[in-house]
């Protein structure tokens, strides 16, 4: 019976503590729980829907926006991919050569990546294909003819540039739920619209739509983070502020209760009703030149001292609540702040990512673009392989400072008189990307071999 009434008494407690936990973390975290009386995102400045216009306006104004989008494109597309008919392929066919040729002329690599950067600031991006099959951008595609010159242009496009007009709604449809037409407005984003005039109705057939899943509702790459970036908008803007109106040092003036305003009026040559703007035009004089004087009568001046916090430690949680939101090191994306670089594991981790991005979103839209020209005609039906260095493959000094190991751990092994050879000259030379030699380079040429030097009595 006892035992019963301790376990209830233990219970009731539990209840008491847990009630009393709920309410303390409703109070600390408004919005978080349903019985919560405060909105966490009107009380703390967040807008409650992040639009492609906060989001680009984001990117255009926000130094670490800018950089996250930035430094992730650059390292995505630090170089260009080819586009090959075989995998296993040691020398580029006319047809490779050609494509390479043309790709080169239309920018088309560079067209691509800068699609991609696009869809990372808002939910996706689209790359609109011009192509010569005289048919308006409304139509349909069928068959382009002339070959790889009928690929005209490339046109990438911002989401806001980019919008469904229509859906297809049928359920028989094998289109059903995706767009049937797109509308165009190449003036919609951006501030200055000179020059950008083109507007028009575009056929999905000539449409990629660039983003994670490949459709319209992929998501920022910026969204996750963009409450920490307005955190850092705040702080940097009160400290500058802050400091701004310490430097200003404008005087605040208390007016004596003895004082007499007519003859204040009268010292500074004015009517009692224009004090206020005499004084602010004498502050500003006095503020302009160090050998102004300030006349005050029945007056004191003082002035406002701002008491400014250090923002690092704010600044510091909000940074690092950003860069785990777009899986970036935080050193790789503010740079060298400190003289203090990246570590190996930061590089390796940045670059394991960047291939995540690559071959999730990129090469799937890529080989779209790919299959919508051969579905064309425009490249002829193969099965086209995509070659791309690795970008988690280690630096030339990296693996000649593996090979020199290697090289070193053979020489110790011979001085221990076993003759055993750690690492053959084939692997050593593999490790630095380097062929095996052939059996005529391996060996030395016979004419030397067989010249011997001249004795020192020789002429």
């Amino acid at each position: 019976m006892t035992d019963q009434k301790d376990r209830s008494a233990i219970v009731n407690a539990l209840a008491l503590l847990a009630n009393a936990a709920s309410r303390r973390m409703s109070t600390m975290f408004p919005g978080y729980f349903k019985e919560a009386k405060h909105n966490h995102y009107r009380d703390f400045g967040w807008p409650n829907e992040v639009t492609f216009d906060l989001l680009y306006a984001m990117y255009c104004r926000n130094g670490l926006a800018r950089a996250a989008v930035k430094k992730t494109a650059r390292k995505v597309w630090q170089d260009h991919p080819f586009l090959m008919e075989r995998e296993e392929a040691h020398k580029e066919t006319a047809v490779e050569s050609d494509i390479r040729q043309r790709f080169a002329d239309l920018r088309v690599w560079q067209r691509l990546a800068e699609a991609d950067r696009r869809s990372m600031v808002g939910g996706y991006a689209g790359v609109i294909l011009r192509l010569a099959d005289d048919k308006r951008f409304a139509e349909p595609v069928d068959r382009v003819g002339g070959g790889l010159d009928g690929l005209v242009e490339i046109i990438p496009a911002w989401e806001g540039q980019l919008k469904v007009s229509t859906w297809d709604t049928d359920e028989t449809s094998d289109t059903y739920g995706q767009p049937t037409m797109f509308s165009f407005n190449e003036a919609e984003v951006g501030n200055d619209a000179q020059g950008r005039n083109r507007a028009f109705e575009v056929h999905p057939d000539r449409v990629i739509v660039w983003s994670e899943d490949g459709t319209v509702h992929g998501r920022s790459m910026l969204e996750p983070g963009f409450n920490d970036l307005l955190t850092l908008e705040k702080i940097t803007g009160a400290g500058g502020e802050g400091f701004w109106k310490n430097a200003k040092s404008a005087p605040v003036f208390s007016i004596e209760k003895d004082a007499q305003l007519s003859q204040m009026a009268q010292a500074m040559g004015v009517d009692v009703s224009e004090i206020a703007d005499a004084l602010n035009t004498q502050t500003e004089n006095w503020q302009k030149g160090f050998d102004q004087s300030l006349m005050l009568q029945g007056m004191k001046a003082d002035t406002l001292a701002i008491t400014l916090p250090i923002p690092e430690h704010f600044r510091a949680g909000a940074l690092e609540n950003f860069a785990a939101s777009i899986e970036m090191p935080k050193k790789i994306l503010t740079g060298m702040q400190t003289g203090e670089r990246a570590s190996t594991e930061d590089a390796d981790e940045w670059s394991q990512t960047c291939m995540g991005i690559r071959s999730d979103r990129v090469i799937p839209a890529i080989m779209e673009f790919v299959n919508r020209l051969e579905r064309f005609g425009i490249l002829p039906e193969r099965d086209w392989f995509l070659q791309w260095a690795d970008l988690t493959e280690a630096s030339i000094g990296e693996k000649i400072d593996r090979a020199d190991k290697m090289a070193s751990i053979n020489e110790r092994a011979s001085r221990t008189g076993s003759g055993e050879i750690v690492f053959t000259s084939d692997e050593i030379r593999e490790t630095v990307g380097k062929e095996p030699l052939s059996d005529a380079d391996a060996l030395p040429d016979d004419d030397e071999a067989d010249l011997d030097p001249p004795d020192d009595g020789e002429e």
